[in-house]
């Protein structure tokens, strides 16, 4: 199986994989955006909420903003 589709098959269903979201920060075959793209598909599918600090972490590693830019004064 190669790495994306195995990627792609994660995202459809992560549950499957993982005995827990925290589980998906160890998984050393996945850069940090691929962990996060996996996380949110998680989050959608469950609605829990339980996994925001897990892709507040990611996002942070990342730098990347929740919500619009703001704007510099």
């Amino acid at each position: 199986m190669t790495k994306k589709k195995l990627f792609d098959d994660i995202k459809q269903n992560p549950a499957r994989i993982y005995r827990s979201p925290a589980d998906v920060l160890r998984d050393r075959r996945f850069d940090d955006a691929e962990r996060l793209e996996i996380l949110e598909a998680w989050d959608a599918a469950s609605g829990s909420g339980d996994i925001a600090p897990l892709i507040a972490e990611l996002k942070a590693r990342l730098k990347i903003e929740d919500g619009p830019a703001h704007a510099a004064e």
